[in-house]
């Protein structure tokens, strides 16, 4: 039996990080992994827990406590109906342990800190689909992920038929 690994999912409730989580979820994720929610919500917001935690993060928030409307409100979470319904159905189908993590701050940065931290064997993100000029005004978080994370990273792409349900 292989090893069972930590693997991280960028989110941020838009439909291209949904898709990466359902590669992931399709694709990635076996038995007696952990998967890890990494939330990176705006260094602006000032949930009750944000000084506590601001340089560290929060402490790992297991998915039954993650969809409580206390817990949510008190990192400045949105509760995502989607969501939850993703993660329940792959911890209770594949048997996997389901995190999350709440930073607050550049996603480029605090996506790179948390595969140090939490030592993750593999990183899934989704891509908006940015044209290189756009890219470069606005700058990539999947783009600077790939380039300075210490794991592997996979970047999911919006498909055509994807973005069609948007």
């Amino acid at each position: 039996m292989a090893k069972a690994r930590t693997i991280g999912i960028g989110m941020d409730y838009s439909a291209t990080s949904k898709i990466a989580l359902k590669w992931a979820i399709d694709n990635l994720i076996e038995a007696g992994d952990t998967i890890v929610i990494l939330l990176v919500l705006s260094p602006k917001s000032d949930p009750a827990n944000k000084k506590l935690f601001a340089n560290t993060g929060s402490p790992l928030i297991p998915l039954v406590e993650l969809k409580e409307i206390g817990v949510c409100r008190k990192y400045g979470i949105t509760p995502d109906a989607e969501l939850f319904d993703m993660l329940d159905a792959v911890s209770v189908a594949k048997k996997v342990k389901v995190v999350a993590k709440v930073y607050w701050g550049d996603p480029r940065e605090k996506l790179c800190e948390a595969v140090n931290y939490l030592k993750l064997d593999a990183l899934v993100v989704g891509s908006r689909g940015l044209g290189t000029l756009k890219r470069m005004w606005l700058g990539s978080v999947s783009s600077h992920v790939v380039q300075n994370a210490t794991c592997p990273v996979t970047v999911v792409p919006i498909s055509s038929s994807d973005a069609m349900k948007q």
